[in-house]
């Protein structure tokens, strides 16, 4: 069993500095299974509860590394570190942003879509969900401008389609329509702004898009947007099932 020193535990989860932590030792403020760890230096085994058995300021320790997170990303809100205006990092617990390992989304939706982001600590989990041969699902609902083409879905899923500026046509794509101008669309590469593109090689245009499904994984209805939810083991795997 692994085991970390407290003040560099606590210091790679975004508490402060080692010192702080040394401060917080030596106020009472850090215990285990209900007893004061007054030693920052003291040696911790990562156990998987210890999150249910340490207590900083009273309050449960923050998850441990290998952390992994659904977000429902609103619309206006962008996928990254540094661009202006509001990140959806903005959006996790300010002390979320000092983690090291640090969390990272699992690929991105642009600033106008809303729906199911993942982010992650764990490099290897993000590289698994992404990579190309992994064929992990995303689904979409798209609102269009106009009413769909009569072959729009024979289209997406014949593996034909060429997007402008591209070399290679786009793998099959699955498109169900719900209405004239209302349908899913479920991909399994993630090009840059590919579902826009697709629409418009198409004659179309997209006027809300959607993320509701990745893998088996779905946006749960009660989460609201701009709300979290830290995943465990099982939603993890549904993030694979069909893959």
């Amino acid at each position: 069993m692994s085991t970390a020193r407290l003040d560099k535990l606590l210091a790679n989860l975004g508490y402060g500095s080692r010192r702080e932590i040394q401060g917080l030792a030596r106020a009472g403020a850090i215990t285990l299974d209900g007893a004061d760890i007054t030693d920052a230096a003291a040696r911790i085994a990562l156990t998987p509860d210890l999150p249910e058995r340490m207590r900083i300021d009273g309050a449960p320790l923050d998850p441990l590394p290998g952390l992994c997170l659904m977000l429902h990303k609103p619309l206006g809100v962008t996928c990254s570190h540094k661009e202006a205006g509001p990140l959806v990092y903005g959006l996790l617990p300010e002390r979320w942003r000092r983690r090291d390992p640090a969390l990272s989304t699992v690929g991105r939706l642009d600033k106008e879509t809303s729906g199911l982001l993942l982010l992650t600590d764990d490099g290897g989990l993000l590289h698994r969900i992404i990579a190309p041969k992994a064929a992990v699902a995303k689904r979409y609902r798209v609102r269009l401008a106009r009413p769909l083409r009569a072959d729009a879905a024979a289209l997406f899923a014949s593996g034909t389609l060429m997007l402008e500026g591209e070399e290679r046509p786009l793998l099959p794509v699955t498109l169900e329509a719900e209405d004239a101008t209302r349908c899913a669309v479920t991909l399994t590469e993630g090009r840059y702004h590919q579902v826009r593109r697709m629409f418009a090689a198409v004659g179309n245009h997209v006027e809300a898009l959607h993320r509701d499904r990745v893998g088996g994984l779905d946006l749960p209805a009660d989460l609201a947007a701009g709300a979290f939810r830290v995943l465990g083991a099982a939603d993890i795997a549904a993030v694979f099932a069909g893959a």
